[in-house]
């Protein structure tokens, strides 16, 4: 039941995933799931209150200006799979989120954050495959041309266990560093698949298209070293409060001794004081 809730996030995120690379061009593919720092730095800021910094607001208008040039430089625009790409970078931002926030509730075992994860988004999976895909499975086993074919099956295999590698990789990415450095990875290595799918798949490429893929890769990376930065002086900061504190703790108990040891001479000199009132008395 922990777990559930991410696993609903994945399969958002894997169908509007699909949605969009079935409807954009590949070049575009990335450009129009670019929008994933976005929502994560919004995320982040509303979910745990984090202010955002003015160099990080100037990095996302960057990476929003990409996405723009992308969108109205690319020849083969589709808006149900632009919106699909957005949809997708909003279910990648809060499936990082998630993970971070429910493993704990596996005792920190990516192992079985990804079991429990792919077992539930099995279950989740099958509604879906029922409504909108019922009629390609029924035409598939009336044909016998795919069930019954090893190229099928193999091409299938292979598919899901790069798949399930993906999900291990990312588990452990957002494990050993954070879901804003994974975001920012995964946003940089999107826009060069997007530069390499010219050469791979031909796409027309047009100058506001590239612009716009330069431009999400360009405000990606300073994303990158303004986080970097943020987090080197939050760092420094605590430190610094920490030193301070320890010097504060060692001062209060030697002041404390001080103050025990004037006492101890103010009972001394009182002692020796009435000693020597009893001795006088006593040579009277």
């Amino acid at each position: 039941r922990k777990v559930f809730p991410l696993s609903f996030v994945f399969v958002g995120m894997i169908t509007f995933n699909n949605l969009c690379l079935k409807w954009v061009e590949v070049s575009f593919y990335n450009v129009a799931r670019s929008l994933t720092i976005v929502f994560n730095v919004v995320f982040t800021s509303w979910l745990l209150s984090t202010p955002t910094s003015s160099k990080t607001m100037g990095c996302l208008l960057i990476v929003i200006l990409g996405f723009l040039l992308g969108s109205n430089g690319e020849v083969n625009f589709s808006l149900r799979g632009t919106v699909s790409g957005v949809a997708s970078s909003l279910f990648v931002s809060l499936n990082s989120i998630f993970t971070k926030k429910i493993l704990p509730a596996v005792d920190n075992d990516h192992w079985r954050l990804t079991f429990y994860n792919n077992v539930n988004a099995c279950i989740l999976f099958l509604p879906f495959i029922l409504v909108f895909e019922h009629q390609p499975i029924l035409q598939a086993l009336a044909s016998g041309q795919y069930f019954f074919s090893g190229i099928f099956w193999a091409a299938m295999l292979v598919a899901g266990f790069f798949g399930f590698s993906i999900g291990i990789v990312t588990v452990l990415q957002i494990k050993a560093t954070s879901p804003l450095t994974h975001n920012i990875s995964g946003t940089a290595k999107a826009a060069v698949q997007s530069i390499m799918a010219f050469y791979i798949w031909k796409n027309p490429a047009t100058l506001m298209g590239v612009m716009g893929i330069f431009a999400v890769l360009g405000g990606s990376l300073l994303y990158t070293l303004v986080k970097m930065n943020e987090n080197k002086k939050a760092m420094s900061s605590k430190r610094s409060n920490r030193t301070k504190k320890s010097k504060q703790s060692k001062k209060q108990p030697s002041a404390t001794s001080t103050a025990t040891s004037a006492d101890e001479k103010d009972i001394e000199m009182q002692a020796d004081g009435g000693t020597g009132v009893a001795k006088r008395r006593g040579g009277a």
